[in-house]
């Protein structure tokens, strides 16, 4: 069994007549496009698409501060005019 991370579905087949109205009609949403009613990909609008990247680009950064903070105790403190 394979889990479908979308609630809108299209077949790869329908998809192919006409992507841009598969992606108007979701009206935002993701839009699973199944080939043997098997999810093939997955398609977004933009501006789903610039949400995910600003979600990951957080989940980056999170990251980044987490790692930083562990060798926080060996940081030296230096003044600006000493740089």
């Amino acid at each position: 069994m394979e889990r479908i991370h979308s609630l809108l579905t299209v077949s790869i087949s329908e998809f192919k007549q006409n992507p841009g109205k598969v992606v108007e009609d979701a009206q935002g949403q993701s839009v699973a496009v199944l080939n043997h009613n098997r999810p093939a990909f997955y398609t977004v609008s933009p501006e789903l698409m610039a949400q995910m990247a600003e979600l990951y680009d957080g989940r980056q950064l999170e990251s980044l501060v987490r790692s930083r903070l562990k060798s926080v105790d060996r940081a030296v403190e230096v003044s600006l005019d000493e740089l």
